[in-house]
């Protein structure tokens, strides 16, 4: 049994303070008993200790109020929301069952809870939180759009609450989820603020050196920072107040997350960050009654309106200060897709220095600020059309029928209707189109593994492999060696992947039984004594009417034909061709003469790279970041023009690979046994000794199949370090090679470039 939960001073204090702001936000939003029933249910739980705290010991209570707070002020949630944040827990712990809440609460109510249970029933599933699949997932699991804003709001929480925890562990994991996922769902949701949130104290968290470096650089250059941005936006003040423009102006400066991110990506210093703030230009919006924003017409007529004053800003700065035309992001005309609308503009100001301009109406930047909370305020906004956020435009739409967010409580999300994700038992997550099978998941996973699939365990229950996959399914493939492929199973499948690797089974059996019924057949002749004759049995295969000897032996092997009438056939058809060449005069064995087709390609011969097992004759390229050669750990990444990349397992590129583009990863490994030759450099470290280098050279010209391309040395204090490029067939030979090199007296580092 835990402890009991016991508030301490400053958390009863804080609970107090929460619930007081809270009240008049949600006033006229709670029914009449809400707060009666709500205050109720916290003492019972708290009597009968069902609320623990986690584990980093905060208090659930006031950590419910917390993200309460946040869903409301920052993203705009009210009744249905925050009752939910607030009833969840008890329901995990067991306290109160869903029933109870929706006989008290509302269907609404009860409906986001069930959300919320469901998400943390995938998390049980130990998912690979990195996978932009498993972001996907949640999205279109939850149902509910208000459960992934509540799982937003409470990991905002969370990161404010864990900086001084001492579980260093738990705080590492959380904050790489709120990096990896939280963070970008916010960023699809258009929550800007509450992305950038967790971005930076992500990196707070996770790299806590960079984080403060960057920190104290801005406090140390804000004074200078802000005495430029006074200078520049001095003039630009004067003329759009001259031109009758009622606006505000702000300097903005970039969240020390993007700051750190450029640094990586341009590979500098801060110094070398130019663009460290952005200025915005807010213009005042026309404001329309309720009974104008019902009409469709007005609202067109109210947002051509504030195209014209963006732009016409636009044109009083560009006059003023050169502008550099490939850095403008004009996304008023085409918006994002989450809404996002804004004109972006970088021109060169006082002391040539570049500053990016943002001009918006004060709709677009509450929209730009608050995301979906905004969106359900304005209705028949323009809108993107297609991607992933299509249905923001449904809200939008959906408004029509309620004020504000009341419509909240009726919509459902109807994201992904042609997809679904399903989980290994790995916690990988793969995508297959709706209507995929259990086969079509077999396949995926492994040629083998489809080709003996007799079912599966779909959360823990046996089905069949005919069984349709549904989203959230954790799949695990049941197999048998005795099972094979069959005709009927390409109308299983649903993947045009799968149904390749069936025909190639299905090919390759067919040749395994063509084989078959060929030895039986030459032993059936050889038990009669009589000898094969091949160009007398492909006469035979072809008066039987066949056109492809496959198909012959194909039918030989299933008992459609019989060996004795294909013997009859074949002895009778030798006879005549005996007869007939007693009439031919003998020629000479001298005369004859033979030319080999295939000898340049038996010439040119080498490795075949073989990626998944079946995916021959791929067009592919050894990834020149991590030169692979043959014995080396491999995988493959499909580039954009459709070839794929091998690289190494350990190639310094692979993690960022895995994480942004996990999809694009294939496996990969060597086949048969090496032939060609792979450049290969190593680096060299020893005593500054020509000798020494004599010693390298030699051993490596003695070495039989290696050749040196180059050696390249350079000498500084005493030492010198060389790069050797040399050409060999695999890693056995190489670590042979090293091995020796290392033996040479002097030497005191080889490695692999």
């Amino acid at each position: 049994m835990s402890q009991k939960l016991l508030f301490t001073r400053e958390e009863r204090r804080a609970t107090i303070e929460i619930v007081s702001r809270l009240r008049p936000l949600l006033s006229g939003f709670l029914h009449s008993d809400d707060e009666r029933h709500l205050r109720e249910h916290l003492r019972s739980a708290l009597a009968n200790n069902q609320l623990p705290r986690d584990a980093f010991g905060l208090n659930p209570v006031l950590s419910d109020f917390q993200t309460a707070l946040i869903a409301v002020e920052e993203i705009g949630l009210r009744r249905d929301g925050v009752l939910a944040i607030l009833l969840c827990g008890s329901v995990i712990h067991g306290f109160v069952d869903l029933a109870d809440i929706e006989k008290t609460y509302g269907g609404s109510v009860a409906h986001i809870i069930r959300g919320i249970v469901r998400i943390q029933e995938l998390y049980k599933k130990n998912p690979v939180i990195e996978s932009e699949n498993f972001r996907n997932l949640l999205l279109s699991f939850a149902e509910d759009m208000r459960v992934i804003l509540i799982m937003i709001a409470d990991r905002v929480n969370l990161m404010r609450q864990i900086r001084d925890t001492d579980n260093l562990e738990a705080k590492q994991r959380v904050s790489e989820e709120a990096s990896y996922l939280y963070a970008p769902l916010a960023h699809k949701l258009g929550l800007y603020k509450l992305k950038s949130e967790l971005e930076d104290l992500s990196l707070k968290y996770l790299e806590h050196d960079a984080y403060y470096l960057i920190r104290e650089k801005l406090s140390a250059t804000k004074k200078s920072r802000d005495a430029y941005i006074e200078r520049f936006i001095g003039p630009i003040d004067e003329k759009l107040k001259a031109a009758g423009l009622k606006f505000h102006m702000k300097g903005r400066t970039k969240s020390i997350h993007s700051i750190w991110q450029k640094m990586k990506k341009q590979k500098c210093g801060f110094e070398g960050i130019y663009d460290l703030f952005a200025i915005r230009i807010i213009l005042d919006s026309p404001t329309l009654t309720e009974s104008q924003k019902q009409s469709s017409e007005e609202m067109k007529k109210l947002h051509t309106q504030e195209l014209m004053q963006c732009w016409q800003v636009y044109s009083i700065i560009t006059d003023m200060y050169q502008p550099n035309p490939k850095r403008l992001r004009d996304w008023l005309s085409v918006p994002k897709s989450n809404g996002y609308e804004s004109l972006h503009i970088t021109v060169l100001g006082p002391e040539q220095k570049w500053v990016e301009v943002q001009i918006r109406t004060e709709r677009m930047d509450e929209i730009a600020e608050r995301g979906l909370a905004a969106h359900w305020r304005y209705k028949g906004v323009k809108g993107s059309e297609g991607g992933m956020d299509d249905w923001l435009n449904s809200i939008r739409s959906a408004l029509e029928a309620g004020d504000d967010l009341q419509v909240m409580d009726t919509f459902k999300m109807d994201l992904y209707e042609d997809e679904v994700y399903v989980f290994t038992p790995n916690g990988d997550l793969l995508k297959f189109p709706k209507g995929a099978t259990v086969l079509d998941f077999a396949y995926r996973i492994h040629s083998r593994v489809g080709n003996q699939c007799t079912g599966a365990r779909i959360n823990n229950k046996v089905v069949t492999f005919r069984q349709q996959l549904q989203s959230g399914d954790q799949v695990e493939i049941i197999t048998s060696s005795t099972q094979k492929p069959k005709q009927d199973w390409l109308n299983v499948v649903k993947t045009s992947r799968a149904k390749a690797k069936i025909r190639l089974a299905l090919k390759e059996t067919q040749i395994k039984d063509g084989l078959y019924a060929k030895e039986t057949l030459q032993r059936r002749l050889k038990n009669r004594k009589i000898e094969l004759d091949e160009s007398v049995m492909n006469q035979v295969i072809k008066k039987l009417g066949f056109k492809q000897t496959s198909e012959f032996y194909k039918q030989l092997a299933e008992g459609e034909l019989e060996v004795n009438d294909v013997i009859d056939k074949y002895i009778e058809l030798r006879t005549q061709e005996q007869n007939a060449a007693s009439q031919v005069p003998t020629r000479s064995a001298g005369e004859f003469e033979f030319e080999n087709p295939n000898e340049e390609i038996a010439r040119n011969n080498d490795d075949v790279l073989v990626i998944d097992r079946n995916l021959k004759g791929v067009d592919y390229q050894l990834a020149k970041c991590c030169h692979p050669i043959y014995g080396d750990d491999v995988f493959g990444f499909v580039t954009v023009s459709g070839g794929i990349k091998i690289h190494r397992t350990d190639c310094p590129n692979a993690p960022e690979l895995r994480k942004r583009f996990g999809y694009r990863v294939v496996r990969a490994k060597w086949s048969g046994k090496g032939t060609s030759q792979y450049t290969i450099t190593l680096r060299v470290i020893g005593n500054d000794d020509l000798g020494i280098v004599n010693n390298l050279t030699s051993i490596i010209s003695k070495e039989e199949k290696i050749v040196m391309r180059s050696i390249n040395i350079d000498t500084n204090d005493g030492l010198f370090s060389g790069q050797i490029t040399v050409m060999l067939d695999d890693t056995s030979k190489l670590e042979a090679l090293m091995k020796k090199l290392r033996t040479v007296k002097g030497i005191r580092q080889v490695s692999r470039v």
